[in-house]
C-alpha cells in the first residue's frame, strides 16, 4: 500500500473545491450529489434522470430552524410518470444521502437527459496521391469486409486536413 505524499492532493479534490461553491450558489447542489446520483436514483431512474437544482426555502420556519428544499429533477419522456409514483422513496434516499431532511418535495421537468450520440460524418473520398497510396497499402487484402473497413479507416486518417497531398 502506498501512502500519498504530504501535501499531495487528488485532482478531484481540487476541482470539487472549485466547482462546489459555484454549484451551491447557482443550483443549490454539490458535486457529491451529482457523482452519486446513479446510486441514489437506482437502476430504474439513473439513466433517465438528472438533478437540476435544489430551491432552498428562504429564512427558517416558525421556530427559526432549517426548512427543507424542493429538488428539481430532469426526466426523459414517459419515465416521468413512473418517477412521480416513486417520489416518496427517492426523497428518502436523497435525505439519507445528505444525512438530514434536506428535500421535502420533488419537482419533475421533462427534458432530454442523456447526451445525444452524434453520427460521424462520412469523410470525402481521397484524391490523387493519397488515394493511390491507400490502394497500394490494401493490395494483398482479399476479405471484402476487411478491405472496406480498412478503406474507411484509411480515408478518415489520410483525409484529415494537411494529410491529403
Amino acid at each position: 500500500m502506498s501512502y500519498p505524499r504530504k501535501g499531495a492532493k487528488q485532482i478531484s479534490e481540487l476541482t470539487n473545491g472549485l466547482i462546489d461553491p459555484v454549484l451551491a450558489r447557482r443550483a443549490g447542489i454539490n458535486t457529491a450529489l451529482l457523482g452519486s446520483w446513479s446510486e441514489i436514483a437506482g437502476e430504474d431512474f439513473a439513466d433517465c434522470t438528472r438533478p437540476e437544482k435544489i430551491a432552498w426555502a428562504r429564512g427558517g420556519n416558525e421556530t427559526g430552524g432549517f426548512r427543507p428544499g424542493v429538488l428539481t429533477i430532469a426526466c426523459e419522456g414517459a419515465r416521468a410518470l413512473f418517477l412521480t409514483h416513486a417520489q416518496g422513496e427517492l426523497i428518502q434516499r436523497i435525505n439519507s444521502f445528505f444525512g438530514f431532511a434536506a428535500v421535502h418535495q420533488i419537482r419533475i421537468v421533462q427534458k432530454p437527459v442523456s447526451q445525444a450520440t452524434r453520427r460521424s460524418r462520412t469523410p470525402p473520398p481521397l484524391k490523387g496521391e493519397a488515394a493511390r497510396k491507400l490502394e497500394g497499402m490494401m493490395e494483398g487484402i482479399e476479405n471484402d469486409k476487411l478491405r472496406q473497413a480498412i478503406q474507411r479507416l484509411g480515408t478518415a486518417v489520410m483525409g484529415k486536413r494537411g494529410n491529403q497531398r
